[in-house]
């Protein structure tokens, strides 16, 4: 768990970030502020294999420009030798895995420092078809779009031994349904309860730490960590809440924390 907090970081915190581990493969869920610095304290950035980013706000995707710059300019990544660095041919190039229409966004971000395809140098990026499962080493991820203030996709990591076991995290998402079957039966299921109680009007975008155990409950998931929540809210009241309606185990995201499946 590298960043839970929502739209602004907790005290030292950082936005959405999750790094999942499977033997040597290494994928990076979301990239939020402050998740960049985050990851180098328990993973070598060039050791990444993946970035999956499940939607374009920036809480979710920011600090892929840090990333991208330390792609372009760390000297491990350079042609010739340094101190320390002998030079390489073969730089790290992580996957980039963006929704639909990403890769504009993103350029006209870049453009704001002058390097409109800073991004698209850096990694290997590649819109993904939310219908197209993607294997990424031993793991294999599946999409799921869910009701938010934009696009933004639920997401569901398997991992390809046996048995197999299923991580999903929902993303930003507002009451759905969309979920279940989705999600069904996940060993680990990671939701966000950013609200303190529900939208007054609009559209809805987020959920409550209730709302969240209601949608745990109705996936019969086996655990529970609710997430993009902030340290401004009382988390003994978010547990108290989720366990209304859902009676497995249920943690607030804790920045550091591993959960293993």
């Amino acid at each position: 768990m590298l960043g839970k907090s929502p739209a602004w970081q907790d005290a030292d915190g950082a936005c959405s970030g999750y790094l999942v581990e499977d033997g040597d493969t290494c994928l990076l869920v979301d990239c939020g502020s402050g998740v960049f610095s985050k990851l180098r304290r328990f993973r070598d950035y060039v050791d990444v294999d993946a970035i999956v980013i499940t939607h374009m706000h920036a809480d979710h995707f920011l600090d892929l420009i840090p990333f991208a710059c330390a792609l372009t300019y760390a000297p491990r990544q350079q042609p010739v030798p340094v101190e320390r660095w002998p030079g390489t041919d073969n730089p790290a190039c992580p996957q980039l895995l963006v929704p639909s229409g990403a890769t504009e966004i993103l350029r006209t971000i870049a453009s704001a420092g002058g390097q409109p395809y800073l991004l698209d140098q850096a990694f290997a990026m590649t819109e993904y078809d939310t219908a197209a499962p993607i294997a990424i080493g031993t793991l294999n991820v599946r999409f799921q779009p869910v009701p938010h203030f934009l696009p933004s996709n639920a997401i569901q990591v398997r991992s390809t031994g046996a048995p197999p076991r299923r991580f999903t995290f929902g993303a930003d998402h507002g009451p759905t349904h969309a979920l279940e079957g989705f999600a069904d039966d996940s060993d680990l299921l990671i939701l966000e309860a950013t609200l303190p109680r529900p939208e007054r009007d609009g559209p809805r975008g987020h959920l409550t730490p209730g709302e969240a155990g209601e949608h745990a409950a109705r996936c019969n998931a086996a655990r529970l960590v609710l997430t993009h929540i902030s340290d401004e809210l009382d988390w003994d009241w978010a547990l108290v809440e989720a366990r209304r309606s859902f009676d497995g185990p249920v943690e607030i995201a804790r920045e550091g924390a591993v959960y293993e499946v």
